[in-house]
C-alpha cells in the first residue's frame, strides 16, 4: 500500500489504548531493520526524519528508500519530519511526499508558536498531510534540539486545549517528564501522568505524542561500553511507564537513542572481537540485526501495537 498518513492508525490507537512506535531513520539499515520488524509483527509503524538527518542523507535518498520499504511491505506506513524547525522545512518535506509533519515551536512564546504552527497547519492540509505540534519544553540534546534542564517546562493542560483549537494541529506532543538524549534521569524515573490525564480529559479527540521516549536499554549501553564506549549513567524511560503511557492516551511514542545505541553497540563489538573485519556489510548487517530486534520488542511488549495493521 502507499504511504499513508497518521489519522486512522490514530483514531484506532485512542479506541484500542495502545500506541505507535514512531522510528527515526538515518540510512538504509534503519530503514529495512524498522519496517522489516514492523510487517513480521503486522504493526503499522511511523518512519520519521529529523532535518539532521536530511542534511546527512539527503531528501530524495531517503525517500527513495521509504517507497523500496513500501514496497516491500504490506503495513500502514506513514512519513513523518520530525522537529520541524521552520515553516520552509515543513515545506520541503510536504513538497517531497511526506505524509506528516512536526513543526516545534516550543522554543517561542505562546503566541508565536500558535502562529507558525496555524501557518504550517493551513499548508499541510492543502496537500493532504497531517501536523504534528508541541507545547511544553522537553529538556535533553537530540541532533539540533537542545534544552537545558532548567529550561524544562510541563505542558499546561488548559493552553493545551486552547492550542490545539486555535491551530487545528492534528496532534500534539506534550511534555511530562520525558528528554532527549541518552541522559533522561537523575534519581528515580519520573513521568506526570496527572498532566497526561488532564490534557486527555480536555483533549479526548486529539492524539498525544510522547518525545524523548526511549528506554536507553541498558544491554546496549553496555555493550557499547565493554567494546571501548564512554557513555556513563545513561538512563531512559523504563518500559512499563512508555507502556502506561500508551495506555493511558498517548497514540505516538518516539525511538531515536535506543536505535543508535544498537547500532553503535553491535559495529563496536564486531570492531573489537573481529579486528580484521574491514566489510561494512560485515558490520553493519549485525546492526541491522540489532535495530530489528529492538524495534520489534518495543512494538510487541512496550508498544503493543503488534497485530493492529
Amino acid at each position: 500500500m502507499p504511504l499513508v498518513t497518521t489519522k486512522e492508525m490514530f483514531e484506532k490507537s485512542m479506541k484500542e489504548h495502545y500506541a505507535i512506535g514512531a522510528f527515526n531513520i538515518n540510512n538504509m539499515e534503519f530503514i529495512q531493520a524498522i519496517t522489516e520488524a514492523a510487517n513480521e509483527v503486522k504493526s503499522p509503524v511511523i518512519l520519521q526524519v529529523s532535518s539532521s538527518a536530511i542534511k546527512y542523507a539527503g531528501i530524495k535518498y531517503l525517500m527513495k528508500m521509504v517507497e523500496a520499504a513500501v514496497e516491500s511491505t504490506d503495513i500502514p506506513i506513514a512519513l513523518h519530519l520530525d522537529h520541524g524547525p521552520d515553516f520552509e522545512t515543513c515545506k520541503m518535506c510536504i513538497d517531497a511526499g511526506f505524509t506528516s509533519v512536526m513543526i516545534d515551536g516550543s522554543k517561542y512564546d505562546f503566541e508565536e508558536n500558535i502562529a507558525i504552527t496555524k501557518k504550517v497547519v493551513d499548508y499541510a492540509h492543502s496537500k493532504g498531510v497531517v501536523v504534528e505540534a508541541e507545547l511544553g519544553k522537553l529538556a535533553g540534546i537530540e541532533d539540533d534540539v537542545n534544552v537545558a534542564a532548567s529550561d524544562a517546562m510541563y505542558t499546561d493542560p488548559d493552553q493545551a486545549e486552547e492550542f490545539v483549537r486555535r491551530t487545528g494541529c492534528d496532534s500534539l506532543a506534550i511534555a511530562i517528564g520525558t528528554s532527549h538524549g541518552a541522559y533522561k534521569f537523575k534519581g528515580e524515573a519520573k513521568l506526570r501522568f496527572d498532566i497526561l490525564a488532564k490534557i486527555k480529559e480536555k483533549l479526548p479527540n486529539t492524539p498525544i505524542v510522547l518525545h524523548g521516549a526511549s528506554s536507553v536499554i541498558p544491554r546496549l549501553v553496555d555493550m557499547c561500553n565493554e567494546n571501548g564506549g564512554n557513555i556513563p549513567g545513561a538512563k531512559g524511560c523504563p518500559n512499563e511507564m512508555l507502556k502506561q503511557a500508551g495506555e493511558n492516551g498517548v497514540s505516538k511514542i518516539n525511538v531515536d537513542t535506543d536505535l543508535r545505541l544498537a547500532m553503535t553497540a553491535q559495529v563496536r563489538r564486531v570492531f573489537n572481537e573481529e579486528p580484521s573485519v574491514f566489510d561494512p556489510r560485515k558490520y553493519l548487517g549485525e546492526a541491522r540485526k540489532e535495530i530489528k530486534a529492538t524495534v520489534a520488542d518495543k512494538i510487541e511488549n512496550v508498544f503493543c501495537s503488534a497485530n493492529k495493521a
